[in-house]
């Protein structure tokens, strides 16, 4: 399929012309600034100034550019770059990407992101440009997979691009071989279909993979995470799979499945959460019928027991207590909340007492201690501070004038 002409768009040789020149971009010395290029050899008619101030990472993004322009000019003035942004432009032939690509010998990095390639194929001419490229974005561009092998490309960044059927995705594995991460975060992948031989054969160097936002919903798929050998990073937030659980279920349920990760979701994976994680576990599934039990729960069952429930321990503090209120011969119940300060206290005792709160010293008895009563001096101190017990004693002593 050939892209329809665009009259519109700007040319790369154009637009780094004019970021670049000398008045837009003056050279500055230092680590990564840049470099001065200066051409041995100008084209005959070239729009180049006398010189440019490239440096190393290029950001060309958004910048309306749809075709490469004079190759011998990028490659006069680009063959040092190693990072390459062309992100938000209006490329829609890869024939003219690889045009680029292929002139710029020591690219390593290359942004794609958000130009509109849906419906475009790689042929095998243009393929070989891109065979130095290690880290490849192309967010947002809807591109379709090629039978071209690219055996230097270590990551693959392709969100936002719609991927619903796991067989797209198995077309990177014998593209990339040497594929080390991919993030695939908002696409709607509903399950993966291989078995085990398969994606240990077509992902082998496989170390990272990112699947927020994605359409899984059973836990067959997480499973399958363990059959990517060197897979060591997983990131799975927002599935469907796990919206019923709370966030600590989450995350101690996919430690659990998965024996070999040493990072979740950004964070390290640390031994005694594991062991936590595969407990907790067990136990999660301890009620569960035979024939629904995952194939996780007999080898964690081998390697731990049969675990007992945890006991249902309230560790939340009391709230209210119910005390003895002692004041010279006279003896009250009294239910009191155990959030309030000594000097509510003191307002809630006026009416049992008969006593102002500036008349009144109050002393906190520990039934269950064999020390004597504490004052209760400090007015702001709450209540629960003093681990007040149901059948405790509060002590109002009236002031002396």
């Amino acid at each position: 399929m050939e892209p329809p002409e665009d009259k519109e768009g700007r040319t790369f040789v154009e637009v780094i012309s004019e970021k670049y020149s000398p008045e837009n971009f003056p050279y500055r010395r230092g680590p990564g600034m840049g470099v001065v290029v200066v051409p041995t050899q100008g084209p005959q008619g070239s729009p180049m100034k006398d010189r440019l101030n490239l440096p190393s990472v290029l950001v060309l993004n958004c910048c309306g550019i749809s075709r490469a322009g004079d190759q011998a000019e990028i490659s006069a003035f680009c063959s040092h770059v190693m990072e390459l942004d062309l992100s938000h432009n209006k490329l829609q032939d890869w024939h003219e990407i690889s045009k680029i690509v292929s002139n710029i010998p020591n690219l390593e990095f290359l942004n794609l992101s958000s130009n509109p390639l849906a419906g475009m194929t790689l042929e095998p001419r243009c393929a070989e440009a891109f065979s130095r490229v290690r880290q490849q974005l192309l967010c947002k561009t809807h591109v379709r997979a090629s039978s071209v092998a690219c055996p230097t490309l270590r990551l693959l960044h392709i969100t936002d691009n719609s991927l619903q059927d796991w067989a797209e995705v198995r077309k990177f594995g014998s593209m990339f071989p040497s594929l080390d991460t991919l993030i695939m975060a908002n696409n709607n992948l509903a399950s993966i279909q291989d078995n085990k031989d398969i994606l240990q054969r077509l992902f082998p160097n496989l170390r990272s993979i990112n699947l927020h936002n994605s359409g899984l919903n059973q836990w067959e798929d997480i499973e399958k995470l363990n059959f990517f050998p060197k897979l060591e990073e997983v990131r799975l937030q927002g599935i469907p799979l796990l919206q019923t659980y709370t966030n600590a279920e989450r995350r101690s349920l996919m430690i659990a499945q998965l024996p070999s990760i040493s990072m979740l979701n950004g964070s390290v994976v640390t031994d005694s959460e594991r062991e936590d994680a595969e407990r907790f576990f067990i136990r999660y599934y301890l009620d569960y019928p035979e024939e629904e039990l995952p194939f996780r729960y007999h080898s964690l069952v081998t390697k731990y027991g049969k675990l007992e429930p945890l006991a249902d321990i309230d560790l939340r503090p009391r709230c209210r207590a119910q005390v003895e209120v002692h004041c010279e011969e006279k003896v009250e119940q009294l239910n009191i909340r155990l959030d309030q300060t000594v000097a509510e206290l003191k307002k809630q005792l006026t009416t049992v007492v008969q006593l102002s709160t500036n008349s009144m010293r109050l002393y906190y008895i520990d039934k269950g201690s064999a020390f004597g009563p504490e004052e209760m001096k400090y007015n702001t101190r709450a209540l629960h501070s003093y681990s007040i017990q149901d059948g405790d004693e509060i002590l109002v002593v009236p002031k002396t004038k």
